[in-house]
This record gives structure tokens, C-alpha cells and sequence, in this order.
């Protein structure tokens, strides 16, 4: 019997080692579909891209530092310079729809790189601008700069966080903080002894530097698979990722990253409504970034006696609350869930406001004021992750569209209120947009959850 055996045995086993040989040929479509699951979380790509954040931080921060001197150098009134600054921003939406179509065609990692060449070297031009109307137009050039880098750069991200199956989002823009507190810093220092000229073009040189660089890095990684339109983020809820599939609340292992599920074109109204509510999240957040950013310290000079020194401070601490704030995010989104964090983010940047608003003392004031920074910081990061799962890159540029819309129209409603009742309750309208911001990912989680 054992003699018989041998045959059927030897034909195992050649068996055996002709699909051994094979099967490295034809892979399984499952494995053609899933993207690979890097065992460190700080591969080469994703310092790539957050370099890459990091740099935008930075050139859009030393282009702000100098709008005093380039105000001068075109002898703009502040009327002609809200005109000329409505370019840039003009420019960006523009472009971001345009930018999320390249994407899919391209790769959102050739269009990163791409566009941060394309902002390196606008941030030169407003130096060499002699009247209001060649600011608008240079300025219209540097929106698109940005506004096309913010797109891609955040498909990227999409994707990568897709590939690496962790909720790494806010660390990219923990990256474009630090590096607008760096550009701003640099810039600053460097205002007396260099001309706006040369202050200019040694940011772009910078940019440029970093371009190629990361540019190199990121273009020569494993490319993550695309998240595919009407992907829908089924990690919201816990946060929890696993090394062979996501999971839900039930343990069933979901459909890899960058893959549609098959009734995906019957979801995709719902897809797009899931978008436009992401999208209205990060319009109330950038509200309330884009209101502090320009109103925050005139509040805290003109109705709580602060310094200019102080009231400089005071902003600062903000700032760098939302920066501590994004680098603690990927943790909080593990521990807490996405929306969880939204919820509670939004939540505290809202009690924060309150402080920050109606405190009558300085240093309370600028407790409020960390508190805003702490709640905002995870809320515009996840809303564009989450906008990117459900939607691709046209998703990540509808709210980003958005949210820009929001860093736009937040300033000019504050204006109104505060010469209507005054800075100090039109400042409490911040607290109403984050309120919103908190709950709005609520209502994206349930239909997350009926969609499932």
C-alpha cells in the first residue's frame, strides 16, 4: 500500500510546485485589490507628504507677513486690497474642482508635486507687483497655486491613510501648523534686514527645494490604491483598524481600501449628500479659523486692554494649541472614534469661544482662546479625510471648496456684525458655527451606519 501511495504522493507534490511557481504570476483579485499594509507608520511617503504640508504652511504664512509692505509698495487703500486679496482667493476655488479631476486622472501624487512648484514660485510675484490690478492678477496665479496644492495634497492623504488603515489625517496638518509658525517666525525675523524681494524669493527657494525633494520621495514610493467615489470610511465610528480588513460594529471584515462596493451607483446620491454634509463642516470650522485669524487679537487689544505684545501672544497660544492639538489627533481618533472627536471637538471649541468673547480679563480670554484652538484642530482634517472616502479627490475639492468659502466669508460677516453690536457678541457667532461643526458628523455617521 505504501509503495501505491508514492505515485499519487509525487503527484502532490509536483502539483504543489507548479502552483507555487504559478501562483506569484496571477494573483487572486483580492490581492490585486487591497492595498499593502506597511508594518511603520512613518514609511518614506507619508514624511513625504507631510513635508509637503508643511512647506504650504510655510510659503502661505511668509506671504502674509509681508502684505503690509506690498499694501505700501501698490498704494492700495483697504478697500483696493480687499479686492486685490478676494483674487487669491477667487484663484483657489477656481482651481480646486479642476484639480480634484486631474487627480483622478493623473495620480493626486504627480498633481502634488505639481502644485507645489506651481505655488514656490507665485509666492515670488507679489514683490514685484506696482499696482493694485498686477497684485489681483499675481494673486489670482498664487490662489490657484494654493488652492490646487490643498486638493492634492489631501487626496494624497486620503489615499495613504487608506493604505496605512490608521486615522493619520491630522498629523498632515499638524504639519501645514508648524509650518505656518515657522514661515511666520522666519519671516518676521527677517523683515527688517531683507526686502520683501529677496524675503520672497528665499521662501521660494525653499519651497522648490522641498518640492524636488519630497517630490522624489513621494513619486518613487509603492503608490497607495485610489479611494475610489462612493467609498464610505467605515472607521468613523470606532477608530479601530485591523491588519487584514476593516471592521464594523458586527466583526464583518469590509471591502478593501480604493475598491467600490457593487451598488455603488445606486448609493451615489447618498454618497453625494454625505460630501456636501462633510463639506458644510468644514465650512463652519473655517469659519471660525478665518474669524480668529483676523479679529482675535483687535479683540483682545480693543475690548479686553490687552497690549499689542500680549494680544500677539494671545494668538500665538492659539495657534499653537491647534498645532499640540492636530498632533494628538491620530491617537484621539483611535481612542475616541472620528466622530467622536468631532463632537467633542466642536463642543469645546464652542464653550471656548464663549470664554474668549465675553471674558472681561486677559489671561481668561486666552484660555478661551486655547480651548478654540484645542476643539478646532482635528475638525477640519477629518471632515476633508472623511469628504475623501465617500467622494475621491472630488469629494476631498468639493469641501475643500467649502471650507474655503468659509476662511472667506467668516471675516466679512464678523465686520459686519461687530460695527452692527459690536466685536465682542459677533465674535459668539464662532460658537454657533462650531456647535454645528459638532454635530453635523453626527448625522454623517448614521447614514454611515445605514449604509453598511
Amino acid at each position: 500500500m505504501v509503495r501505491a501511495a508514492r505515485p499519487y504522493c509525487d503527484f502532490v507534490s509536483l502539483r504543489n510546485k507548479i502552483g507555487s511557481r504559478t501562483r506569484p504570476d496571477r494573483p487572486s483579485s483580492q490581492s490585486r485589490s487591497t492595498p499593502p499594509v506597511t508594518d511603520s507608520p512613518w514609511g518614506p511617503a507619508r514624511i513625504a507628504l507631510t513635508a509637503f504640508f508643511a512647506v504650504d504652511g510655510f510659503l502661505f504664512a511668509s506671504w502674509v507677513v509681508r502684505i503690509p509692505d506690498i499694501r505700501s509698495q501698490v498704494s492700495a487703500s483697504h478697500s483696493a486690497l480687499g479686492l486685490a486679496l478676494l483674487c487669491l482667493s477667487i484663484g483657489a476655488v477656481l482651481t480646486m474642482p479642476v484639480i480634484g479631476r486631474l487627480c483622478l486622472r493623473y495620480g493626486s501624487r504627480p498633481v502634488t508635486v505639481g502644485s507645489l512648484a506651481l505655488l514656490s514660485l507665485a509666492v515670488l510675484l507679489p514683490a514685484h507687483a506696482h499696482s493694485v490690478t498686477a497684485l489681483g492678477g499675481v494673486l489670482l496665479l498664487f490662489g490657484a497655486g494654493y488652492g490646487g496644492a490643498n486638493v492634492a495634497m489631501n487626496s494624497a492623504a486620503v489615499d495613504l491613510v487608506a493604505q496605512l488603515r490608521r486615522p493619520v489625517m491630522p498629523s498632515f496638518h499638524a504639519g501645514y501648523s508648524f509650518g505656518g509658525l515657522v514661515g511666520t517666525g522666519v519671516s518676521g525675523l527677517l523683515a527688517g534686514p531683507l526686502s520683501t524681494a529677496w524675503a520672497l524669493a528665499l521662501s521660494a527657494a525653499l519651497g522648490m527645494a522641498v518640492t524636488v525633494g519630497a517630490g522624489f520621495v513621494l513619486l518613487r514610493s509603492p503608490a497607495a490604491a485610489a479611494v475610489a467615489p462612493g467609498h464610505t470610511d467605515r472607521t468613523s465610528d470606532t477608530g479601530r483598524t485591523g491588519r487584514t480588513g476593516r471592521t464594523g460594529r458586527t466583526g464583518r471584515t469590509a471591502e478593501p481600501s480604493g475598491t467600490a462596493r457593487p451598488d455603488a451607483g445606486s448609493t451615489r446620491p447618498r454618497t453625494r449628500l454625505l460630501v456636501l454634509l462633510l463639506g458644510l463642516t468644514a465650512l463652519c470650522t473655517a469659519y471660525g479659523e478665518g474669524a480668529i485669524a483676523d479679529w482675535a487679537t483687535l479683540h483682545l487689544t480693543d475690548d479686553v486692554r490687552a497690549s499689542s505684545v500680549v494680544a500677539a501672544t494671545g494668538y500665538g497660544a492659539y495657534a499653537f494649541a491647534m498645532a499640540g492639538g492636530r498632533v494628538g489627533g491620530t491617537w484621539l481618533s483611535i481612542r475616541l472614534g472620528q466622530a467622536r472627536l468631532m463632537l467633542f471637538g466642536g463642543l469645546t471649541a464652542a464653550v471656548g469661544m464663549l470664554v474668549a468673547a465675553l471674558a472681561p480679563v486677559v489671561p481668561v480670554a486666552i484660555c478661551g482662546f486655547v480651548l478654540v484652538g484645542l476643539g478646532l484642530a482635528n475638525l477640519f482634517p477629518l471632515a476633508i479625510a472623511r469628504a475623501g472616502a465617500a467622494g475621491g479627490p472630488q469629494g476631498v475639492a468639493f469641501a475643500s471648496s467649502l471650507g474655503y468659502g468659509g476662511m472667506l466669508i467668516g471675516p466679512v460677516v464678523i465686520g459686519f456684525l461687530a460695527d452692527a453690536a459690536g466685536l465682542p457678541l459677533a465674535l459668539t457667532t464662532v460658537t454657533l458655527a462650531a456647535t454645528v461643526a459638532a454635530l453635523l458628523p453626527l448625522s454623517v455617521g448614521r447614514r454611515v451606519t445605514d449604509d453598511r
